[in-house]
């Protein structure tokens, strides 16, 4: 087995998965000292809210249930690997995540501004990446919605994504009402319209536990 099809079996059972890569520049400035390969990883699905739900850090009733839960199982992962585990919390300064994930050639700019991945759509979201003192070839993509009719550009009830970016006051101002409640209950409209979001199989539920956190 590759390096790279070990680390996913690894991730696998966690309910991760490598969403990315790539290779910094040599002593290229704000990654760990000797890092060849980043690795963006994120959720896999199906699986990843029951084994999460499962964990201590969700049955604790803590806050910050998925961040502590994520610093555990990368950090882990990391120590095992003689990576670094990076997370895109704690700050600030908070890592570049954005940046990080465009360089991949497996994340794109979507036309609402958000990142939008080759086989998760808008659904993607990164719970940490790995730092690599190996180099690893990493396959690229076909950015969606260069062959979409982007639904996502109309769907948002308060009008708060389009092509101009993101309102976030009229994104919490529409969950107020009776409007919002469709995304607060099933997730963002706009990113469940993307057909890529549409095949990526994240539950309803965890879709609200995430709303919840950005709208209490």
């Amino acid at each position: 087995m590759d390096a790279l099809a070990e680390i996913e079996s690894r991730l696998e059972a966690q309910a991760l998965t490598v969403l990315g890569g790539f290779s910094p520049q040599p002593g290229e400035a704000g990654f760990p000292r000797g890092t060849a390969t980043l690795l963006m990883i994120g959720l896999r699905e199906p699986g990843f809210w029951p084994q999460f739900t499962a964990s201590p850090e969700w049955q604790d009733g803590q806050s910050d249930a998925m961040d502590r839960w994520s610093r555990r199982v990368l950090g882990q992962l990391a120590c095992s690997l003689g990576a670094k585990a990076l997370f895109p919390f704690g700050g600030p300064p908070y890592h570049p995540f954005y940046q990080w994930a465009l360089r991949t050639g497996r994340v794109w700019d979507s036309p609402v501004r958000l990142l939008v991945h080759a086989d998760q759509g808008l659904m993607v979201s990164f719970r940490g990446a790995l730092a690599l003192r190996q180099r690893l070839e990493l396959p690229g993509g076909t950015r969606p919605c260069d062959s979409c009719p982007q639904p996502c550009l109309s769907a948002c009830p308060a009008g708060a994504l389009g092509a101009e970016g993101y309102d976030v006051p009229a994104c919490h101002a529409a969950l107020d009402l009776d409007t919002g409640a469709d995304c607060l209950s099933a997730g963002c409209r706009t990113r469940r319209a993307c057909p890529r979001s549409q095949s990526y199989a994240r539950l309803p539920e965890q879709s609200a536990y995430h709303m919840r956190q950005f709208h209490p």
